[in-house]
Formats: structure tokens, sequence, C-alpha cells
């Protein structure tokens, strides 16, 4: 039986404990202890400009349903980024933290991706939804806050469902999740879009956000389309992501909508300054004199407007 996705769990720091060493390269194995405090070891390799970390002792976790969980399988070819998230999302989720064992605990269950052949001690498959549902318990077990670990999740189950793989679902439930998942984020992105260009009154032809939006003052526009931002994923999730993975539809969609405007503007920044980075290091006398001028420029123009203003 699988359990559900939704149900609370109470905050146990205890089931995450020491998974000692797996036995390689002649070594014997060194087992878990239940009585010792997980030891996250880490050494960090980086390839092609890519960072990553090997583990080098395993974390134990025990969960409700699976029984002992031991991750990495193998810690001689195992690897992760630490919490995966995009750069210019980190300001939210960082790559470490209080998540981090559980996040460490999900990469290894998934590791290789899609391999549905994870066992946990006790016999139990790990298929990668219930992988999902494993990281979101022991976030709440290693003292992850409410809201960052539902976030977490939620983000996980969607690439989950865009994906599809080792999760155990028919070939007709895997497409219908893959298009609900990417129909909602598109749709969410359209809306948002479309309410930004009503809002600044850029009239476009057949635009629906002018049914909440509309010809009214800038305040009630805003309040109106932040009410529609939070309104529309809860019903596209409630009616069409399904029993277990409709809250993950909604804080997803509800999170994109909400955060469009702060998650562009956050993108723009972090592309100018990769490409001014990219710059300085590919031609630094030409770099610094371009800082030179555009601080001229800067003290010119502010100048010439005090001025101006007087």
């Amino acid at each position: 039986m699988t359990p559900d996705v939704q149900s609370p769990v109470i905050e146990q720091p205890r089931r995450f404990y020491d998974g000692g060493v797996d036995a390689a390269a002649g070594q014997p194995e060194v087992p878990p202890d239940p009585d010792a405090d997980p030891r996250i070891e880490l050494v960090r390799h980086v390839l092609g400009g890519q960072e990553e970390f090997a583990m080098r002792r395993r974390i134990a976790y025990r969960d409700r349903h699976l029984g002992e969980l031991l991750v990495p399988r193998v810690t001689a070819t195992f690897r992760t980024d630490l919490t995966s998230v995009p750069a210019f999302f980190t300001w939210l989720v960082p790559k470490t933290g209080d998540h981090l064992p559980a996040t460490l605990l999900h990469d290894g269950l998934i590791h290789p991706p899609g391999d549905p052949t994870y066992t946990s001690t006790d016999g139990h498959v790990v298929l990668r939804v219930a992988a999902d549902r494993v990281l979101r318990d022991a976030m709440a077990d290693a003292g992850t806050a409410l809201v960052r670990r539902w976030l977490v999740w939620s983000a996980v189950a969607t690439v989950t469902m865009l994906d599809g793989g080792g999760t155990g679902w028919t070939k007709g439930r895997a497409w219908y999740n893959r298009l609900v998942a990417a129909l909602t984020v598109v749709l969410i992105l359209a809306l948002g879009v479309l309410a930004t260009l009503d809002l600044f009154d850029i009239g476009i032809p057949f635009n629906p956000t002018q049914l909440w939006m509309g010809d009214r003052t800038w305040f009630v526009e805003i309040v109106n389309g932040l009410s529609a931002a939070i309104a529309i994923p809860l019903l596209l999730a409630r009616l069409f992501w399904g029993r277990n993975l409709w809250i993950a539809g909604a804080v997803v969609g509800v999170g994109l909508s909400v955060l469009l405007h702060v998650t562009v503007a956050v993108l723009a920044i972090t592309g100018l300054y990769q490409v001014v980075e990219r710059f300085t290091r590919s031609v630094p006398r030409a770099a610094g004199a371009v800082a030179c001028v555009g601080m001229v420029a800067a003290l010119v123009w502010f100048v010439v407007a005090m001025t101006v203003t007087r």
C-alpha cells in the first residue's frame, strides 16, 4: 500500500544516524550505527567546470514506511551537487542548510537517475515517487521549516511528473502527468505575461486576464491579479494533478505566478552578472576601461540631473 504523501509527520531527528561505509576495494564494511549522529563527509570534484561532491560515508535514515535506507549505495561512484536548485533560486532555497541530509538522502535513492532498483534493508523497493515522499518526511525530521520543505518537495514532485522515469507509472499515466505539469507551467506563465501587459494598459486582442483586470485603477488591478495568481493555480491543481500530487501543483503554481516578476528580475540580474564576469575574465583590461567609463558617465549624469532639478 502506497502511503498518502500528504500525511503530516512529527519531527524525529534520531531517524537520521551514521550509515557507516560500504565495502569497497577489499575493505570490510563499516556497519551503520543507530546510536551515532549522521556524519556528512564530502569530497569536492570539479569536472568540466561543474562542481560535484563525493560522499565518504553513508547516511542512514529509518523511514516510517520503508524501513532503513542507506545512501549512497556505492560511495566510490556516487556524485551529488548537494541541493539541486538553479543558481537564481538559491536566495529562496540555498544549496546547504538543515535540509542537506534529506536532499543527499534523496539523491542517493534516485541515483542513477530513473533506476528503480534501490531496495531498503527491509526489502522494500523504492520508486521515485516514494523517494520524493521520503525527501519531504526527512526534511521534517531534519528540522527544515514547513514552507521550505513543501517548496522543495513540490518542485521535486513536479520534476518527477515531467520526467516520469523510475516511477512505475503506466505509459498513459506518465504522459498524462507530464502534460498536466507542463501545461500548468505554460498556462501560468502565459497568464502572468498577459496580466502584466494589461496592468500597463498594453492592449492585445483576446486577453483573458481582462476578465479580472480590466480598465480599473492600478491598485484594484494589482489586487485582482494577485487573487487570480492564487485562485487559478489552486483550481488547476485540484482538478488535474490527482489526489496525492495536487498540493505540489498548488505550491508550484502559486509560487510561480506570485513570484513571476521577482524570478524574472533575479534571472536578469544573474544573467547580467555572468556576462560581466566572463567579460572581465576574457579581457580584463577592456573590462577595467569600460568600468571606469561607466562610473564617470554615472557621475556626470547624476550632476546634470541635480542641476536640471534645481
